[in-house]
């Protein structure tokens, strides 16, 4: 069905149609054998708290974005390969229901569906499109994946040092290695992670020590160069910037 669709004038109207929604500020979306699948609105678990986000499947990638007005403007687009996409079923917990993790080397997050239904279709479709992308081009599925960061209304103290209280003063700042909610002195230090930035970026000690150890290690005779390789991503996250929120980490 896919195939039928991709050089139809129905599915470029469709991919036109979110190219418009997010202006010159977004990517051009429509490429040949491309194919919108579907959209939504799905709740994205952001770092401050849970925000509506416009999503949108392709065939080949996932994109999501702001919502400005509805089905008229979104902006701060991404878009993610489904190629290195996995995602994970959550469990029901409170007020946040019908969720799933979507994690890939570069960035992990949560989002949740309006309703149970909703999520089984959402999970169905990104499953299938990553398995017929693997599929196709024989690759290994991607088992790398960045953390996904705890919300910071789950800390109130260092999940690090169990001692500084987080006030505005004493900041909280994020991991990029394990998501952690950590305070300043116990992330003072940064560590390179290609798949995440071309520049170091903040981890917390314990993370830095661990990290460190395999640098040692793979340095030596016989061993991979996992530390030494080239960045692969210029999607660059300043070490105080979140994507989404646009505010401190």
């Amino acid at each position: 069905m896919v195939d039928r669709l991709a050089n139809s004038e129905a599915n470029m109207r469709r991919i036109n149609l979110v190219e418009n929604c997010f202006g010159t500020a977004g990517q051009p979306l429509a490429i040949p054998g491309r194919v919108l699948i579907g959209e939504g609105v799905l709740t994205k678990l952001c770092r401050k708290k849970p925000k509506a986000r416009q999503f949108f499947l392709f065939n080949d990638i996932l994109v999501y974005g702001n919502i400005v007005i509805q089905k008229k403007k979104y902006n701060k687009q991404h878009i993610i390969p489904l190629e290195n996409v996995t995602i994970d079923s959550m469990q029901d917990e409170g007020e946040l229901r019908n969720g799933w993790l979507i994690k890939t080397p570069t960035k992990s997050f949560a989002v949740y569906a309006a309703t149970a239904t909703e999520k089984s279709e959402w999970m169905s479709h990104i499953n299938k499109c990553v398995y017929d992308l693997i599929s196709k081009s024989g690759k290994t599925p991607n088992s790398e994946h960045a953390a996904v960061w705890i919300p910071d209304s789950e800390a109130t103290i260092c999940m690090r040092c169990q001692k500084v209280k987080f006030t505005p003063v004493s900041r909280r700042h994020h991991c990029r290695k394990c998501g952690f909610v950590i305070c300043g002195p116990c992330s003072e230090k940064k560590f390179l992670l290609p798949s995440q930035s071309s520049k170091p970026v903040r981890v917390c000690d314990f993370c830095y020590d661990v990290l460190s150890v395999g640098e040692l290690t793979a340095s030596q005779p016989g061993s991979s160069d996992l530390f030494c390789q080239s960045p692969k991503s210029t999607n660059n996250l300043s070490d105080d910037d979140d994507d989404d929120d646009d505010s401190s980490d």
